[in-house]
């Protein structure tokens, strides 16, 4: 099965220091980025549509790989363009866009969907991050059909957590894909 894995990033576009950077570096023959037009001033609309464009611009089969407002993207695309093509997603950090009291700047991403997704997925929180408690980390996967680890105390899972090539988070992909039933390679080389 050819198969892209697509990173959906979050505010300020996950540096060169984060994760999902050094993963693409790593691949990048099979690890594209949606490309957003605004990275500090986030418009759901505008997001959900970058990401629909995107995908409908690929041939291959998808996997989704989102971090922090890109799991919100990836929730609300997925109740306005659902596509055949994403065969699953990883979701890691999802923050709560209801506490717009806290977070004013994603306050159009509220309120977070409730609507199970159509894919299989798997959510990935920590115990302390700010943008959001585990407990409405594991409501959020549950809400969405997802599976939920707990990854323990990880901040944000971003760049200041110093993952590097984050190999326990390239175990989970590959327990997602296995799981999905998806039989690829994915290689993650510094």
């Amino acid at each position: 099965m050819s198969l892209l894995f697509l990173n959906v990033t979050g505010l300020s576009n996950s540096g060169e220091l984060h994760w999902q950077s050094i993963w693409e570096k790593a691949n990048p023959t099979q690890l594209l980025r949606v490309q957003q037009d605004n990275w500090e001033e986030p418009q759901k609309d505008d997001w959900i549509t970058r990401l629909n464009e995107t995908i409908q611009q690929q041939e291959q089969h998808i996997v989704l790989i989102a971090h922090s407002l890109g799991c919100l993207t990836v929730a609300h695309w997925a109740n306005s363009f659902p596509s055949q093509k994403i065969k699953a997603a990883l979701l890691v950090a999802p923050p709560d866009a209801n506490r717009t009291d806290e977070f004013a700047i994603i306050e159009n991403f509220s309120p977070v969907p409730t609507k199970a997704l159509p894919f299989p997925s798997l959510v990935i929180a920590s115990t302390n991050d700010e943008y959001a408690s585990i407990e409405r980390s594991e409501e959020m996967a549950q809400a969405w059909g997802s599976d939920f680890i707990n990854l323990g105390a990880f901040g944000h899972i971003n760049a200041t957590t110093n993952l590097g090539l984050w190999e326990e988070g390239q175990a989970l992909l590959k327990h997602l894909l296995t799981k999905s039933a998806i039989e690829t390679t994915i290689q993650f080389e510094s």
